[in-house]
């Protein structure tokens, strides 16, 4: 069902008609006579709107408008435009299934991309595309994220990931073990493993990779976080899957929270603390390598000096250096070096 009335009549009767009506309502009723109400008077569209609402009657013994209930009103303007979203909702809907579909067939003929490597611009393109390759996903999904996403993707990602997994997609999930500090990413890790995907994570620094039944691999662009790059050459996927495998191999499940496993966790950012310091990165590129704030990281290097009893970073580092420390050692070896 059409309606005639839109934005632009909402915006007359909230700014003017409201004010003419309540007039009408307050005063007894609105002379037909009223100046305002002239050809080119200033209410007179706000009147006309009135009129056309049924909000205003006119009463022939004393030739004045009078107001009319609007609950009397409200249905028969309301409704419609109810009516009218439902549709437009449902069509929306059927739109999205249609493209759906298409999309699904594009995405599985990598001849239609011309070429075994397509660029994604922007996230309005990357990540709808992600979430229809989850939805088409058969076999199996990689995942490696080296940081901790935000709430909202998380939500998002569990909704979608859930689904996969019902339909018995294996999944697996590679964190830094920064990401074991995050109540959201907990909450996440917890609802996807009780479904069956292996949650791990590990120390070290790893670019983002999805890859999806072996086929398709989805890797970050050197422009940035607003470009991807999508990857279907074989030995290019294989190769990637194998950098996952390996990696994985070496990471620690992320629900172990055993005391020797934690300590060891413990060990290992320690040890990651000391190699970025010796390496010479910048506080934040040393943070974002580390998948922690830059005020977590400044902690990490603050405890380092209180543990060789150092007052600065100079001192830190000539500390290390003397006693041989690389950050490859335990934190036992390394404390009596």
């Amino acid at each position: 069902m059409n309606t005639p009335y839109g934005p632009s009549q909402r915006s007359l009767f909230e700014s003017r008609a409201m004010a003419l009506y309540e007039h009408t309502v307050t005063h007894g009723g609105l002379d037909s006579s009223d100046p305002r109400l002239t050809d080119d008077g200033p209410d007179r569209e706000a009147f006309e709107l009135l009129l056309e609402l049924g909000l205003l009657t006119l009463d022939p013994a004393s030739e004045s408008y009078l107001a009319v209930d609007p609950s009397a009103v409200r249905s028969r303007i309301v409704t419609p435009l109810g009516e009218r979203g439902t549709e437009l909702l449902a069509e929306s809907a059927q739109w999205a299934r249609a493209f759906g579909t298409i999309a699904h067939t594009w995405r599985r003929f990598p001849q239609a991309t011309q070429g075994p490597f397509t660029e994604l611009r922007g996230r309005e393109t990357i990540d709808p595309f992600l979430e229809a390759a989850v939805a088409d996903a058969e076999i199996e999904v990689l995942n490696a994220q080296p940081e901790t996403d935000h709430a909202i993707t998380l939500a998002a990602a569990l909704a979608r990931d859930a689904k996969a997994i019902d339909r018995g997609v294996k999944m697996r999930i590679l964190y830094q073990h920064s990401a074991r500090r995050s109540t959201v990413t907990h909450r996440y890790v917890r609802a996807v493993a009780a479904q069956g995907a292996e949650v791990r994570t590990l120390d070290e620094f790893f670019n983002r990779l999805i890859v999806f039944d072996r086929k398709l691999a989805v890797i970050p662009s050197h422009q940035g976080d607003q470009v991807a790059l999508a990857v279907r050459e074989p030995s290019l996927v294989a190769y990637l899957v194998d950098m996952f495998e390996r990696t994985f191999e070496r990471a620690r499940p992320y629900t172990n929270k055993e005391v020797k496993v934690m300590k060891d966790i413990a060990r290992e950012q320690r040890a990651m603390t000391i190699r970025m310091l010796i390496e010479g990165h910048p506080d934040p590129r040393s943070a974002q390598r580390m998948g922690v704030s830059p005020r977590t990281y400044a902690g990490y290097v603050v405890d380092l000096k209180s543990e060789y009893n150092t007052q600065s970073r100079f001192q830190l580092g000539y500390t290390m250096g003397k006693r041989g420390i690389t950050g490859q050692e335990t934190s036992e070896d390394d404390r009596t070096a």
